[in-house]
């Protein structure tokens, strides 16, 4: 049954997902944007890490696609709240945890649709990289996604304006973006950046996915992404689950 409801669920949002594909593209806008005039000031810079310059700064953007895209996820369960579509649903027999789980699934599908484009964009533009390190890219994007987007739920699901929800993701948003080393290798920051960073999640994950972008697979950097990734994304649907069942949504 769970299986069954989480694909109603996720079969519903899709849907909705697909009848808006201007969304769909308008949503990789800002990594792309990054791509097009930030990549090119960083070629043939020292940067302090393994490969060229576009195999430290996708990676990065492919995490800040699932960053931000994610985190804001959560205002369409402020607007379906309003409509009366959450409380709609909470008197049917679905499962709670999959109303949740068919939400973020939908979320992972459309950014690493997203994803996809914006890798084809940089190997236009110069990037090399092995398949398999793009394939694990993905897969962090998938896990960053469900993980995040859980959370944007759950916070969504305790406040009831966007104007408290938007103040507080940028709150934590911002912060991870600049401590988790999106843009530039945190080995260029000084020793106490340099540690601070490491109290930040993504900063695991940005190394991971940087790493299999040279084709370093068994690196300890590729250990801890993965062992952070997997532990965050079921620590946040765990969290997102419960506040779906004690919001009664």
């Amino acid at each position: 049954m769970l299986l069954h409801d989480t694909a109603l669920i996720y079969g519903r949002y899709l849907r909705q997902s697909l009848r808006s594909r201007f969304a769909l593209l308008f949503g990789m806008l800002m990594p792309l944007l990054y791509l097009l005039f930030f990549g090119p000031l960083l070629t043939g810079l020292p940067l302090g890490g393994r490969g060229s310059s576009w195999q430290l700064l996708v990676p990065g953007l492919l995490l800040q696609l699932g960053l931000f895209g994610a985190s804001f996820a959560g205002f369409a369960i402020i607007i379906e709240n309003g409509q009366g579509v959450v409380e709609r649903m909470r008197v049917t027999p679905v499962s709670r945890l999959a109303l949740l789980l068919g939400r973020v699934l939908r979320d992972a599908t459309v950014f690493v649709f997203q994803a996809v484009l914006l890798v084809l964009a940089a190997t236009a533009m110069g990037l090399r990289a092995p398949l398999p390190g793009v394939l694990i890219g993905l897969a962090f994007v998938a896990l960053l996604t469900v993980a995040l987007a859980s959370l944007s739920y759950a916070l969504a699901m305790r406040v009831r304006t966007p104007q408290e929800f938007g103040p507080a993701i940028n709150a934590l948003t911002m912060p991870s973006m600049l401590l988790s080393g999106l843009m530039l290798p945190m080995t260029l920051a000084p020793a106490w950046l340099d540690a601070l960073s490491h109290l930040v999640p993504l900063r695991y994950l940005v190394d991971a996915v940087r790493d299999a972008y040279v084709g370093s697979y068994t690196s300890a950097h590729m250990l801890y992404g993965v062992l952070v990734a997997v532990a965050f994304a079921a620590l946040a649907v765990t969290v997102g689950t419960r506040v779906f069942r004690t919001a009664g949504a």
